[in-house]
């Protein structure tokens, strides 16, 4: 589950805009990237929400970065666009919270816990402008 379809979008219209030097509607972006231009916006007003981008109205209106692409991590925009914290596993982030309860015979899930913490890190590190280059 790590990379959804929406991340993925959200990450290509990310680049773009990085690159844009005024706001872009969602019509151009879904046209330029061929993505639902329905899809595309729910994703566009997540990131708006997430402080990740700006929003104008009007004519000459449409989205541009908020923040510059260096403080923008993937785990930042992933979750944004997720509404959660991206997880390769179905294991829980703790003991108490699995959901078949067995995590306490389970014998797998300290080294699934572990391999989630760093990929979160990585994550948390990886930035927008690192995938600009």
């Amino acid at each position: 589950m790590l990379i959804t379809r929406a991340s993925e979008y959200a990450i290509l219209s990310l680049i773009v805009l990085s690159k844009a030097t005024s706001p872009k509607d969602s019509e151009t972006l879904s046209r330029d990237l061929t993505i639902s231009k329905s899809f595309l916006a729910k994703i566009l007003q997540s990131l708006a929400k997430g402080n990740i981008l700006k929003s104008y109205k009007g004519v000459n209106g449409g989205f541009i970065l908020e923040r510059d692409p260096k403080d923008i991590s993937m785990l930042s925009i992933m979750t944004c666009v997720e509404g959660k914290a991206p997880a390769v596993f179905d294991c829980a982030s703790s003991v108490n919270d699995c959901p078949s309860d067995k995590a306490d015979i389970c014998a797998i899930w300290p080294f699934l816990n572990r391999l989630q913490g760093k990929i979160d890190h990585f994550l948390a590190e990886l930035t927008l402008a690192d995938i600009l280059d």
